[in-house]
C-alpha cells in the first residue's frame, strides 16, 4: 500500500492496497529490459539464414514460423509495455505487410543505446530529441538514396517478392510463388487520380493441403468454398453469364405472425399453385436476363432450385457480403438487391464456372475472367503447417509488391541501407552537437544491428562484417552494398537482386523511433491491481518519506 508518512509518524494513504508502483530509473530499465528481451526473441529470425520458432498453443496446437508478426500474435505477453511492441508490429503489417522483425529489433536496440546514455546521466528528454532528429534525417537519407522503378518492369517486382520470402521455409518454391504475386498485384491495381492504389484484400487466398508449393496457383477469378445447390444442376457452365443477387428466392414472410386457414384440398392445390408461379416468375425474370449462373447471398427455396436447374442454370446461396462484391469486381458484374431490377448488362462474365472437389470439399471456380479486378490464389502443400507458412508468405510477398506499385521506389537489402543510414546520421550528429549529438550517434549505432544480427545469424563474425561495410560504403555505389549471408561477403546487393522496398524502411524508422521515445518518457509505472500469477515485489525505496 504506497503512502507517504506525516511529520506526526501516522501514515497518509495514497493508493489503495495491492497497488504497485515503480518510478525513476527503475522503471525505465524494468521497461527498457521488456521491451530488449522481445527483440532478443525474434533476433534469430532475421534473414535468409535466420531460424524458426516453434509455438504451442494452450490448447496443443502447433504453430512453426519465423514471421515476426506471426510469433508476437501468438505468444502470450503479460508485460504492459512488452505489449507496446505487439502493437508496434502489428502496425507495421498493416501498414506495409513486411519488416515486423527489423522494426522489433531496431526498437530494442535503440532502447539498449539509450539505457547507456541514461547511465552516464544524460537526461530522457535529450535522447527522445536526438532520436526524433536522427529519424528524421534517416528518412530524409532514406528517400534521397532510393532507387525509382517502372512499375511495369516485371523483373525489379519479381525481385522484390523474391527478396520477401527469402527467409521463409516456402523459399524452395519462392520464383513460383513469386509470379503468382506479381501477376495478382499488377492484375488488382486500381488508379485513383494520378496516384495507383492496391488493395491486397481483392486477392483472396484459399488454403488447401495436398499436392505441393508448385502447385499453387492463381485463379483470374474467384473461389466460392461451396457446392453447387442441386444435384440436376449443371456443374460446369462455359462462357458463364452470372447474376448477383442479394435477395432471397423463397417466399417472403409477413412482420406478423399469421395463419392461412384451408378448409379442403382445393384450396390447398390453389396455394400451393400459387406459390409455383410466384417462382416460377422469379425463374423467368433470370432467365429473361440471359443469366445462366446465380450467386446469391440469401437463401433459395427448394421449389426455386428445382426449377433453375430444368433451365440449366448453375446456382450456389449464403454467399458473404464481402464476397459477391470481390466476384462482382472479378467479373465485371453488379450485385442486385431486387430481382426486378436485373438487367443484361448487370451480368458478370466469366470464361468458366466450374464444381471441382479439391481434397474433401467441393468448391465453385470462377475463372478466366476477361479483366478481374479481383482474383484469387489457391495454395497448395503437403503440410497443413506448410500451407500455413505458405500463407503468411504469399501475405508478405502481395504487400511489398502492392508497397513498390503505390510507391515505385526501392533500396538495397543485405543490411545495405541501414548502414548507409548510419554512415548519414554520423556525420550528421557533428552539426548537431551538445547532448543530443550523442543520442544521434546513438541511434546510428543502433541502425547497424540489421546487418550485425544478418551476419550472426549466418555464423559470421559480425566485427569483421561491420568494418567491411563500413569501409565499403564510403567508396561509390557505397549505399548499395550489404552482406551476402551465403558467401560472407560485401557485394553489390542490387546487382545482386536483393531489393526491399523504401516504404517499408521508412515505416520501419518511424515506427521504431516513435516507440522508443514513448517507452523513455515513462519515468512512473502505477499499477491498479496486480495480476494473480504477478507476485509484486516490494514498494521502491523513495516511495515514503
Amino acid at each position: 500500500m504506497a503512502h507517504l508518512t506525516r511529520q506526526t509518524g501516522q501514515p497518509l494513504l495514497i493508493l489503495k492496497q495491492g497497488t504497485m508502483r515503480r518510478r525513476g530509473k527503475n522503471a525505465q530499465r524494468n521497461n527498457i529490459m521488456a521491451v530488449r528481451i522481445i527483440s532478443e526473441v525474434l533476433k534469430s529470425t532475421l534473414g535468409p539464414r535466420g531460424m524458426d520458432k516453434m509455438l504451442i498453443g494452450i490448447a496443443g496446437g502447433i504453430t512453426i514460423t519465423n514471421d515476426g508478426a506471426a510469433i508476437l500474435k501468438d505468444i502470450q505477453i503479460k508485460h504492459p509495455t512488452a505489449k507496446m511492441m505487439v502493437d508496434v508490429a502489428k502496425t507495421q503489417d498493416n501498414m506495409v505487410g513486411d519488416g515486423t522483425t527489423t522494426t522489433v529489433i531496431l526498437t530494442g536496440e535503440l532502447l539498449r543505446r539509450a539505457e547507456e546514455l541514461l547511465n552516464q546521466n544524460i537526461h530522457p528528454t535529450a535522447i527522445v530529441s536526438g532520436y526524433k532528429k536522427a529519424a528524421q534525417k534517416g528518412i530524409e537519407i532514406l528517400n534521397k538514396t532510393g532507387i525509382p522503378v517502372d512499375i511495369k518492369d516485371r523483373e525489379t517486382l519479381k525481385k522484390v517478392a523474391i527478396t520477401a520470402m527469402a527467409s521463409k521455409a516456402v523459399d524452395v518454391a519462392r520464383t513460383h510463388l513469386a509470379d503468382i504475386a506479381v501477376d495478382a498485384v499488377k492484375q488488382i491495381v486500381d488508379q485513383i487520380g494520378e496516384r495507383k492504389v492496391v488493395d491486397i484484400v481483392n486477392v483472396q487466398i484459399v488454403k488447401k493441403e495436398g499436392k505441393s508449393l508448385f502447385d499453387t496457383q492463381l485463379i483470374k477469378g474467384f473461389i466460392i468454398d461451396k457446392e453447387v445447390i442441386h444435384t440436376a444442376m449443371p456443374h460446369r457452365v462455359e462462357n458463364a453469364r452470372i447474376a448477383l443477387l442479394n435477395s432471397t428466392l423463397e417466399m417472403k414472410k409477413g412482420e406478423f405472425d399469421a395463419a392461412i386457414r384451408i378448409k379442403d384440398s382445393t384450396q390447398m392445390q390453389a396455394f400451393l399453385d400459387k406459390e409455383t408461379s410466384m417462382f416460377k416468375e422469379m425463374v423467368a425474370k433470370i432467365k429473361a436476363s440471359g443469366a445462366n449462373v446465380v450467386f446469391c447471398q440469401k437463401g433459395i427455396d427448394d421449389l426455386a432450385q428445382h426449377l433453375l436447374a430444368k433451365e440449366e442454370i448453375l446456382a450456389t446461396r449464403n454467399i458473404k457480403g464481402a464476397d459477391m462484391e470481390r466476384i462482382a469486381r472479378a467479373t465485371g458484374g453488379k450485385v442486385v438487391t431486387k430481382l426486378d431490377d436485373l438487367k443484361r448488362q448487370d451480368l458478370g462474365n466469366a470464361g468458366l464456372v466450374e464444381e471441382r472437389k479439391i481434397g474433401e470439399d467441393k468448391m465453385i471456380f470462377v475463372e478466366e475472367c476477361k479483366d478481374p479486378r479481383s482474383v484469387a490464389v489457391l495454395i497448395r502443400a503437403g503440410l497443413k503447417r506448410m500451407v500455413e507458412e505458405a500463407d503468411r508468405a504469399m501475405h508478405d510477398t502481395l504487400s511489398v509488391v502492392a508497397d513498390v506499385v503505390e510507391h515505385n521506389k526501392i533500396v538495397a537489402g543485405g543490411g545495405a541501407i541501414e548502414s548507409e543510414i548510419a554512415k548519414g546520421l554520423r556525420d550528421y550528429a557533428t552539426k548537431i552537437g551538445g547532448r543530443e549529438q550523442l543520442a544521434i550517434e546513438a541511434f546510428a549505432e543502433a541502425l547497424e544491428i540489421v546487418p550485425k544480427t544478418l551476419a550472426e545469424n549466418a555464423g559470421l563474425d559480425p566485427i569483421d562484417i561491420l568494418v567491411a561495410l563500413r569501409s565499403a560504403h564510403e567508396k561509390p555505389k557505397g549505399h548499395l552494398m550489404g552482406v551476402d549471408v551465403f558467401t560472407g561477403k560485401i557485394v553489390n546487393m542490387h546487382e545482386k537482386g536483393v531489393i526491399e522496398p523504401l516504404r517499408v524502411k521508412e515505416q520501419a524508422v518511424k515506427s521504431a523511433a516513435e516507440v522508443a521515445s514513448m517507452i523513455l518518457r515513462i519515468d512512473d509505472v502505477i499499477a491498479a491491481t496486480t495480476p494473480k500469477e504477478y507476485k509484486a515485489p516490494p514498494l521502491d525505496e523513495g516511495m515514503e518519506e
